[in-house]
This record gives C-alpha cells, sequence and structure tokens, in this order.
C-alpha cells in the first residue's frame, strides 16, 4: 500500500500497513443480559465453577449510545482509556495479568512447548536481496537473535558486512527495523526504525562504505515508504501533523508527501504532495523506472485510488493528478519513454495490465498488454525487459513471463506446490530474486537469471527437520450458501486423522488478503507436537479476485463467520477431529472473525485464541487507523444497515449469556495503536462477567508490543509457547 521503490513492496506496504491493520448479513440482536446492570458501581463476575480462577473485578459505567432509535451500552468504555496515561487501565491489565499468568505457569506442556518452539527457531534465515550498483543488501538471524540483521556484501561471491544490528538498540528487543532502502547507487541507507510495536516510524539515513549515521532525522512518519529520487540527493516519505496528545490511540488525518534531501533539517523538507480538500485521505508515494513519481491517495483500505505522477525529469513543479475517482488499483510495474505498464483492476476483477501513455491518460487510448485471466493477477514487475506476473490459481502461486507486447514466454518452475514472491529489480537488469515456501518448506531465495531463464539457490536454511516428515493436502468444501471454499490440511505424515486429533483451524477471511501456503516455526511445532493445522480460505480475501472479496465484507461479512464454521463443521464431519479436539485462532480481523464465530457457535470449539481483534463493531472508526476499515465494516455511526448488520455479529456486544463456551484466551498488547488494545479489553470485561460455562476466560496483555511487527523473537516464543500449552490444554495434545 504504501510506496516503496517497488510496486510489489509498494503493494506489501498497502497491504501489510493499512490492511494488515486488519481485516453480513444478521438479525439484529440486542445487548448481552450482563450489560442491563450498568447503574451498578461494580460487576462481581462469576468464577465459571472453577475454583482457581477468581477474574478481577471490573468497574463500569453508566454509558450507552443512541444508534438510529437503538440503546447500546457500553459499561466498559474506561477500558479504551490508553494505558500510558491511565492508572485505572494500568492496574486493570496488572490484575488481569497475574490470574492469565498464574493460570499459564500451572500448564505441564508450556516449558515443552517453549524449548520446542526455541529449538525449532533455530536456523539461518534471509530476507530477499535488493541490489544497487553490485550491491546486495538484505537481512540474515542467525536463529535467535531477537532482531535480523540488515547486511550488505559487495558481488555475489562477496563477504556480509554488517550495516544495521537492531538487537544493540534496546535492552528489550522491542526496538526494530522497520523497514530499510538503500539508494539507487549503494551508497546510502535510509531506514525506519520501529519501537514498542508502534505504526510511528523515525527515519534515518546510514552512509555505507563508512558506517556513519548522518546527522538527519525525520520524525512522525507513519503508513509509508521510503522512495529515493533517481539521482540519490534525498528520498519522499509521508508523514502525519505531530499529534498534539494521543498519539496512539488518537485518528490521524492530513497524510502528507514531503521530499528531504539529504544533509538538510526536516523543518526544511520539501511539501510535495496533500490533499488539503480531504484531510481523510493517505498520500503515499514510490518512483517506477527511476523516472516518474506516482503519487496514490486513498480513503481507506480497498485497491482503490486516485493517482498523481511526476516526470522526475521534466520542471514540472508538482505531480498532476490523471486519474480520480477512489474507484480502482492502479500501480505502475515500468514504462517505455512517458508510456507506463499498470497493473490494474479497472474492467477486470482478477487484474490486468495495460500501458498507459502519459500524453494522453484517457482510458479510451489505453492498450492492454496482458488480458485478464482465470487465474488473479496478484503482482507483476519488470526485470530484464521481461514482464514477470506472479498469479494466484486456487490459493498457489503460478508465475509467468510475458514479452512488452503481451506474447507469452511460459512459466518459472517453481519447487513444489507453495508461495513464491519477489521478482523485483530493473528493467535493465538480468538477474532477480525470490523466496519459496510452503507450509513444509523453509523460506528458501532463489535467484532468477533472466537471459537463461533459470532458477539457483542464493540462500538457503539448514533446519531440524525433513519437509517429507509432513504432508500438506487442499481440499474444498461447501460454506453455508453452497459456495465451495478451499482450506489447507498439514498435519505429521505419520499421523492417524481416522481418528479425531486435536486441530487448529486458523483463518482471516478480509481486505482482499489472500493466505497462501507459507512456512511458519509456530505452525510447525503445532504439526511436530502431533496437531493437524487447517488453514480455510474464506470470503473477504483476495483469493479469488473482486468477487471474493466482495462475498465477504459489508452486508456481507456473516458469510465469512458462515465459512469459518462450514471449515471446523467439515473437519469434524470427516473424522479429522471433534468439537472437544477443535481449536481456532486468528489476529487482527482474524481476532474479530474467532470473536464472532465463538458467539454463534460456542459448541462447535474446544478453545479459541482470538488475538488483537477488533471487538467492538461499533466503535472500531474512533481510533487510530480504525477510519480507513469502513471499506470491510461500513460506517455504522452514519448509516443504520451498517450498524444493524454490525451489531448483529460484533464480538463485545454478542456474548450468549447462559450457554457454555470454549476456553478463551485473549491476546493483545499494551501499545498496540494498530487495533487499540480497548477492543480486547472491553470484550474480555463482558466475556468475564458473563454466565458462559466453567471454562477459562483469560486475557495475555503483551508489553512493550504493538500488532506484531518488529515484535522480538524472545516474545514471540513465549507467546506462542503460552497460546499452544493453552490449547493443549483444553485439546487434549500432548507434546511429542
Amino acid at each position: 500500500m504504501y510506496g516503496n521503490c517497488c510496486p510489489s513492496v509498494l503493494r506489501q506496504i498497502v497491504l501489510v500497513v493499512l490492511v494488515s491493520l486488519l481485516q453480513g448479513c444478521g438479525g439484529l440482536s440486542g445487548p448481552p443480559d450482563n450489560q442491563q446492570a450498568v447503574n451498578q458501581q461494580t460487576i462481581t463476575p462469576q468464577t465459571k465453577t472453577t475454583p482457581v480462577i477468581l477474574y478481577p473485578e471490573t468497574s463500569v459505567q453508566s454509558q450507552s449510545d443512541n444508534f438510529f432509535g437503538v440503546r447500546v451500552e457500553d459499561p466498559y468504555r474506561w477500558l479504551e482509556d490508553d494505558i500510558r496515561d491511565s492508572e485505572p487501565v494500568a492496574q486493570w491489565v496488572e490484575r488481569q495479568n497475574k490470574v492469565t499468568f498464574e493460570y499459564l505457569n500451572s500448564l505441564q506442556q508450556r516449558t515443552a512447548f517453549k524449548e520446542k518452539l526455541s529449538s525449532l527457531w533455530d536456523f539461518e534465515r534471509f530476507s530477499r536481496p535488493v541490489k544497487r550498483n553490485n550491491r546486495y543488501f538484505y537481512e540474515r538471524n542467525d536463529g535467535l537473535q531477537n532482531q535480523s540483521v540488515y547486511y550488505m556484501q559487495q558481488g555475489l561471491e562477496g563477504s556480509p558486512q554488517v550495516l544495521i544490528d537492531p538487537n544493540i538498540w534496546s535492552d528489550d528487543g522491542a526496538t526494530a527495523l522497520a523497514s530499510a532502502v538503500p539508494s539507487p547507487n549503494g551508497r546510502y541507507l535510509a531506514y525506519a526504525i520501529q519501537d514498542g510495536g508502534s505504526d510511528w516510524r523515525t527515519i534515518k539515513i546510514l552512509e555505507v562504505d563508512t558506517g556513519k549515521v548522518l546527522h538527519d532525522v525525520i520524525h512522525w512518519a507513519k503508513f509509508t515508504g521510503i522512495s529515493w529520487h533517481p539521482d540519490g540527493t534525498g528520498f519522499y516519505y509521508s508523514r502525519f501533523p505531530k499529534p498534539d496528545a494521543e498519539a496512539f490511540t488518537g485518528l490521524n488525518y492530513d497524510h502528507t508527501l514531503y521530499f528531504h534531501r539529504l544533509g538538510t533539517e526536516q523543518n526544511q523538507d520539501k511539501l510535495i504532495f496533500a490533499r488539503p480538500d480531504k484531510p481523510e485521505v493517505n498520500v503515499f508515494s514510490y518512483v517506477c523506472a527511476d523516472r516518474f513519481l506516482i503519487v496514490l491517495q486513498s480513503t481507506g483500505t480497498d485497491d482503490a485510488y486516485e493517482v498523481a505522477i511526476q516526470d522526475l525529469q521534466s520542471k514540472a513543479a508538482a505531480p498532476t493528478q490523471i486519474i480520480s475517482g477512489f474507484k480502482h488499483n492502479y500501480y505502475c510495474i515500468g514504462a517505455q519513454e512517458r508510456e507506463l505498464f499498470v497493473v490494474t483492476n479497472n474492467q477486470a476483477e482478477r487484474s490486468r495490465i495495460v500501458k498507459i501513455d502519459l500524453d494522453q491518460p484517457q482510458q479510451s487510448h489505453w492498450t492492454e498488454i496482458v488480458p485478464e485471466q482465470t487465474d488473479v493477477l496478484a503482482d507483476a514487475t519488470i526485470v530484464g525487459d521481461t514482464i514477470i506476473a506472479q498469479y494466484l490459481s486456487d490459493v498457489k502461486s503460478v508465475i509467468r513471463r510475458y514479452q512488452y507486447d503481451g506474447s507469452p514466454l511460459g512459466d518459472i518452475d517453481l519447487p513444489g506446490v507453495g508461495t513464491a514472491a519477489g521478482f523485483n529489480g530493473r528493467a535493465q537488469d538480468n538477474e532477480t530474486f525470490y523466496s519459496y515456501s510452503s507450509f513444509n518448506t523453509p523460506t528458501t531465495i532463489y535467484r532468477y537469471d533472466v537471459t537463461a531463464g533459470t532458477s539457483t539457490v542464493f540462500k538457503q536454511p539448514t533446519v531440524k527437520f525433513s519437509p517429507q516428515e509432513f504432508t500438506v493436502r487442499q481440499i474444498f468444501y461447501s460454506s453455508k450458501d453452497g459456495t465451495k471454499i478451499p482450506m489447507f490440511i498439514a498435519h505429521k505424515a505419520e499421523l492417524d486423522i481416522s481418528q479425531p486429533q486435536p486441530t487448529l483451524l486458523y483463518g482471516y477471511g478480509g481486505f482482499n488478503i489472500s493466505i497462501q501456503p507459507y512456512f511458519s516455526v509456530t505452525n510447525l511445532a503445532w504439526m511436530d507436537s502431533g496437531g493437524v493445522l487447517a488453514i480455510a480460505n474464506l470470503r473477504g480475501g483476495g483469493e479469488y479476485g473482486k468477487a471474493w472479496h466482495d462475498g465477504g465484507r459489508l452486508l456481507n461479512k456473516q458469510n465469512v463467520f458462515d465459512d469459518f464454521i462450514a471449515a471446523g463443521e467439515y473437519l469434524i464431519a470427516e473424522g479429522i477431529t471433534s468439537p472437544n479436539h477443535l481449536a481456532i485462532y486468528g489476529r487482527s480481523n482474524g481476532g474479530l472473525l474467532v470473536g464472532a464465530v465463538t458467539n454463534q457457535r460456542p459448541d462447535l470449539f474446544a478453545a479459541a485464541l482470538p488475538a488483537v481483534g477488533v471487538m467492538d463493531m461499533l466503535r472500531f472508526d474512533k481510533f487510530t487507523a480504525g477510519r480507513y476499515w469502513v471499506d470491510d465494516y461500513g460506517k455504522p455511526s452514519e448509516n443504520q444497515a451498517d450498524f444493524k448488520n454490525n451489531f448483529a455479529y460484533s464480538p463485545y456486544h454478542n456474548i450468549a449469556a447462559g450457554k457454555h463456551y470454549p476456553a478463551i484466551m485473549v491476546i493483545t498488547a499494551d501499545t498496540d495503536d494498530r487495533v487499540v488494545p480497548g477492543h480486547s479489553f472491553k470484550y474480555t470485561a463482558a466475556l468475564q462477567a458473563a454466565d458462559t460455562g466453567p471454562k477459562p476466560q483469560l486475557i495475555r496483555i503483551e508489553t512493550r508490543a504493538g500488532h506484531g511487527a518488529g515484535k522480538p523473537t524472545e516474545k514471540i516464543i513465549e507467546e506462542y509457547a503460552d497460546m499452544w500449552a493453552f490449547l493443549a490444554e483444553h485439546t487434549g495434545l500432548v507434546v511429542q
């Protein structure tokens, strides 16, 4: 989403930053029973008939809102306050964590999971390299380092040289390198620092040859890439005004694009593009074909942009708007003179590649190069004067090559059925790099020779397991309305799935995000312990294009929950698992998913992990990045249909008191400024106050952490050891 020098990197930033921000029909439901008693000073929650757990008391307010004539109680609104400024919230967090960690300390398999995760995590890992002037820049982690180290090597056979080691930045490992972009000649490195998991960034400059950090410092950058001017004199970045207060909870407006010239102070940076007419618009940029500054403007999380362009070889004073309307996706992958090659979903729900002449940019003058296909065009680049197009075919990667006129050149062979990503570079390069992974295959970096059409290994990890020990298959099951939904199922090859086994079902289902086959140490630890992993490709994602996304958002959001529930029913019907062995997990928009389906079908699951979730679907747009999510969630305070729809599934408002719930451990972080932790705090308070049976209803609140990015390895291992031990306790999994 947010700009960088390469279009595929741009898309990654857009999706990860705004969309990874997170992620329907149904009748109107009233507030849960526990929210009727809002005039009391406190609610003393029930102990679930489990004497070991006594939940802390949570104060309530006499607080309600009127939505289109419907009174909605919100007795825990005080938990929305920022923990940095609110002593009552800080004390509540301390009390909740005390109860949760006392429970976690009693779990016999917690230590075993931590040891397994630490062992499996201890292998060398690399990122895809970026080439600049025969210099190769990449990240490497030796195994258990809290943060990956940034390297440069001269030539393919050169010795790696450490440029940045974030592990020395803080004692707790929670200060991270968020991004790093070398200048066009490889002389400088602009890098962004993330502290404590926050979305705010501080940008600094490193002189590569000397290792000297320049005096240049950029503050209050957020939702931004770093896009170098082709001459290397400076870079473009996006920022918000310095907030007067509520830096970590307040809404962000007036996103603005600036140019920073090396050697100058930030207050001298040149304003390049702003939308004072629409303060809600986000503005981000990237440089295409080493010549054109592309300025994308968006109002939400949809791939729907207005586009301005500046030819950096001309004397134009500012970018010129060429596409208006916030209707479609456009990103430039290369150019011939003043003709741009652009990937768009305009008149192509699964995307196509067109050529736009900047002297005649009207759509009537476009030339179609690669038409829309049955598979979804997920990304494309131009390297070695070849168009390299990345497609999704039933969620799996297929890589196709084309000439400039769209003539096919054949596919790039991949190592197996999995996910390939990358293929970045310049039109004149004869090489590019890509990564490949799958559920049982760790990420390997390949070098692709464009001229020869061959792939060779650039960096490959050595791991303590064999991919052949695990089996991965894809099935298709029917959702409630008959729609066929794909799902991956992975487990140890020797596991007998003719008998119900502890199973972890994961889903997301939103924001046009596709959940492709990927390698994860945490998932491997679950499978290596004898568990089944199931990942459902729910509607709302991007696996099959715009119609698939539209089928799971706004008033169609209930389809996502139906798809996930049907996945659980399929696994049970096939005998792979049972309600006593089935656990569910999701993060962010996936946390909303887990909260909603737990309310709707508490009988179907043994345990649930809603992580950093959007749990109050009536107030999500009141904080930080929440206002962008209206593309998927609607505007419940402005539109009655959206209110009725959201109120019907909102996890916070629909806890089914009187029904037995699965064991639940809510996961969040005290400094998450993407999905503010107040969502999870309020949901947990409501859970603990309701009569939902004897199983534990806990919340684990990480400190000095945010939505997930930049979290140190040590904290990740501890978090997943707690999560998997909690699920094992309630699904019968025994660590092998």
